[in-house]
């Protein structure tokens, strides 16, 4: 059974009805995840979901567009909690509602749109909600690498990274695209059911993530995800950090929130939230950097690596940089190919120690606002890419606009990452 500090998990309460254990999640094969994730997802295409209307309405398309992603997502999570913390699925519903007083109180929006997509998959509410409050759930114990970057240099501003996580849940991964009155247009990057990752919104507001391993969680402050949301719900970097100074982050991890003008990164604990702004340049992986009234247990030791190579590789090309010092696109995402100290690299591989990879690579273009999505690793050749354009609403589920292809004609060579390539874009029929 999960153990917590009664003040920061208070009982469950009563009004929420009773569950039983997901009969989906205790199907899956006994055998260990690492056994699931040893196989290369080569011909794999990421779902587009697209969804407009009310909280409830928006919710339920998700959730009918993506159940499948949805409940092999379950699986993965039951399985991961059971292996890593000993948490039956009982154990991880008791845990993630004893947040549902402060969201339906605070964020019923949130709750409405969670609600949706449990309707639409034809799961449970509590599943899903557990899906929201995964970092939480296993606090202490969360291994997601990345390496994240803002880099502003007139009149370009970028925000990037690598998402790297359990090889097994790539295929759970979805396109999410989001319209709602009287707020921005989203367009993110999840994993089915999660209502908040990384992406950005039609004000050109932009949000990355990076998983920090410190004990101590709090259901009275907002989860990890659920703020990732709120953020791409704001206009500004200021409006974002604003609410979530407010409502504190329940769990440790750094957000970073940005736009074509300023950048801020927030260092979460569940204690307290250190604020790291800047107007040119931040780098972060998956340590503290301030310090913090936890203790930070830094499940890769690589991270501080991660970072002091990325700042080396952003003073090599700031200074091969023409005088006009004009950012792209290409430039950002060469140095998140980088692939020295591999398999523990910027450009994460499996080790006989860890399944965890780079799952994807984004890289933000805040001033248009668009993003080029690379699924899998950016070194792969053959490759999928996908745009995201949050202020357009016209491509619809599973439509993309472009498809990246690997050939053969005058290749070239890409010093950061030690690779041939070339590459054409197909436009959509």
């Amino acid at each position: 059974m999960f153990h917590a500090n009664s003040m920061l998990f208070p009982k469950r309460p009563a009004a929420l009805e009773a569950w039983q254990p997901l009969d989906l999640c205790h199907q899956a094969a006994a055998q260990p995840l690492r056994e699931f994730s040893t196989y290369a997802r080569i011909n794999w295409t990421m779902k587009r979901v697209t969804c407009d209307g009310t909280p409830s309405e928006i919710g339920l398309k998700h959730g009918k567009e993506a159940k499948t992603e949805v409940e092999r997502g379950l699986r993965f999570y039951s399985k991961l909690f059971e292996e890593t913390a000993r948490l039956s699925w009982p154990d991880v519903c008791d845990v993630a509602a004893r947040f549902e007083p402060l969201l339906r109180q605070k964020w019923p929006n949130h709750v409405e749109e969670i609600k949706g997509i449990a309707s639409g998959a034809g799961v449970p509410y509590i599943s899903i909600l557990a899906l929201n409050v995964r970092t939480e759930i296993a606090y202490g114990l969360a291994k997601d690498g990345c390496t994240a970057l803002y880099w502003r240099s007139e009149p370009s501003a970028f925000l990037a990274q690598n998402w790297d996580w359990q090889e097994e849940q790539q295929e759970n991964l979805i396109n999410l695209s989001i319209s709602q009155e009287h707020k921005p247009t989203i367009d993110m990057i999840t994993e089915a059911g999660i209502i908040g990752k990384i992406g950005l919104n039609s004000k050109g507001l932009g949000v990355c993530l990076n998983a920090i391993r410190a004990l101590g969680v709090d259901s009275q402050r907002l989860p990890c995800h659920l703020a990732l949301r709120t953020c791409l719900e704001s206009s500004s970097v200021q409006e974002a950090v604003a609410i979530l100074r407010e409502s504190q982050v329940a769990s440790a991890c750094h957000i970073l929130v940005a736009d074509s003008q300023e950048a801020i990164g927030l260092e979460c604990s569940h204690m307290d939230m250190i604020e790291l702004p800047t107007n040119k340049l931040l780098t972060h992986t998956n340590h503290f950097v301030k310090s913090h009234p936890v203790e930070d247990k830094t499940a890769f030791v690589d991270s501080p690596v991660r970072l002091r190579r990325i700042n080396e590789l952003i003073h090599e090309r700031g200074e091969e940089l023409d005088g006009s010092k004009t950012l792209t696109t290409e430039s950002i995402r060469i140095l998140l190919e980088d692939t020295e100290n591999s398999p523990t690299a910027i450009c994460r591989s499996q080790t006989k120690d860890s399944t965890v990879a780079t799952l994807f690579n984004v890289v933000m273009d805040l001033t248009k606002p668009s993003a080029e999505v690379i699924l899998g690793k950016p070194t792969r050749h053959g490759a999928e890419i996908i745009y995201l354009t949050p202020q357009t609403s016209s491509q619809t589920s599973g439509d993309y606009a472009w498809v990246r292809k690997e050939t053969n004609p005058t290749p070239r060579l890409d010093t950061h990452s030690n690779r041939s390539k070339s590459e054409i874009r197909t436009p959509r029929s």
